[in-house]
């Protein structure tokens, strides 16, 4: 699998055995879809390969944050981030739920947040229901799940509402973020929300 944009376009990055990888269309679509992201902060969990984190990073994230539990995974991801020399990141072998939780507590927050967990273990809801319920989201910041199309995600969890989804086959990308100021606000959205 190669970086498909950004200071490390072309690059090669090792696979794990075993998983499903985030095809080179969607990883293409989402970053598509998102636009400029220099400057932000990333937070990719159950990461896999970390070919999104380290796309994301190619194209500017100013930080990011891989989480993964499983060890084959982890090795694959450290060999990338050395081969690559990628900078500002950092790698939590932790359970992605439980990471999450912990990140609250240490009061942390993230422009953009993305997971893609295995299909058919009902992770992907789960996991959006735990990032509703602690604020680890930034005021402007987004959340992306990768799921199978007949995971059903609710439109809402806690503070997080659905405001787009992007179909791929058998795969669709559901983009949330945290409800808007209430009117009268004059709390400004960022360009990246304008853009989506």
């Amino acid at each position: 699998m190669r970086i498909i944009g950004g200071i490390y376009k072309g690059r090669v990055i090792a696979m794990p055995k075993d998983i499903r990888p985030t095809q080179d269309k969607v990883r293409k679509a989402l970053f598509d879809i998102l636009g400029g992201i220099e400057g932000l902060s990333f937070l990719e969990l159950f990461a896999g390969s970390a070919a999104v984190g380290l796309e994301a990073a190619s194209r500017g994230a100013v930080e990011l944050v891989l989480v993964e539990q499983d060890r084959r995974c982890l090795a694959v991801i450290r060999k990338n981030i050395e081969s690559l020399k990628a900078q500002n990141c950092s790698l939590y072998p932790k359970e992605s739920q439980d990471m999450v939780k912990l990140l609250a507590r240490g009061g942390r927050s993230f422009d953009i947040v993305f997971l893609d967990p295995p299909y058919y273990k009902d992770l992907a809801k789960k996991t959006l229901q735990i990032l509703g319920a602690y604020d680890i989201v930034a005021p402007n910041g987004f959340v992306i799940i990768q799921h199978f199309k007949k995971d059903t995600l609710p439109p809402q969890a806690g503070n997080l509402a659905r405001f787009k989804q992007a179909h791929y086959g058998d795969t669709v990308l559901s983009f949330y973020r945290k409800q808007p100021p209430r009117k009268g606000s004059n709390v400004p959205e960022s360009d990246i929300s304008r853009d989506l």
